[in-house]
């Protein structure tokens, strides 16, 4: 027996909090358009090591966004950019809620692409960590207080 396709409306939606969905990478929660990407690159804080580059700047939604930008020039194998790429949305998919309202641009660096994935995600993690507490002192009340 076959099963019946499911209804659209009988999914729930990325907005609905519930456990499985704020756990996934949506079509909303990623930069697609150029004008995104150029405004990230334009205005961005940036933490950076040897291996990888982010840049983030806020976005004016509820939720994290990712854009990737893992180019040819600096990691020459396709197999080795995809492997990178999905080590990037796997930890931002799984960090997403602790991530702010921040977009996030992630350039990989020249032999990135040789490097162990447990190296790349420790480095994702510290990158991901040291934006979010720039981006939060960057907004706290007490440094943009107006009151004389």
């Amino acid at each position: 027996m076959l099963a019946e396709p499911k209804d659209a409306s009988a999914c729930p939606s990325d907005d609905q909090g519930l456990a499985g969905s704020r756990l996934r990478f949506s079509r909303s929660r990623r930069l697609l358009a150029a004008a995104d990407f150029r405004r990230v690159f334009d205005r961005a804080l940036k933490s950076s090591d040897r291996y990888l580059t982010l840049l983030a700047q806020t976005n004016g939604e509820t939720f994290a966004r990712l854009g990737l930008a893992i180019s040819k020039r600096n990691v020459r194998k396709a197999v080795d950019r995809n492997r990178i790429k999905r080590l990037i949305r796997e930890s931002f998919r799984l960090r997403q809620s602790e991530l702010g309202s921040l977009d996030y641009v992630v350039l990989a660096k020249p032999g990135a692409g040789q490097v162990d994935v447990k190296i790349l995600s420790r480095s994702l993690e510290r990158h991901w960590n040291e934006l979010v507490r720039q981006c939060s002192a960057f907004s706290s009340p007490s440094s943009n207080s107006t009151d004389t």
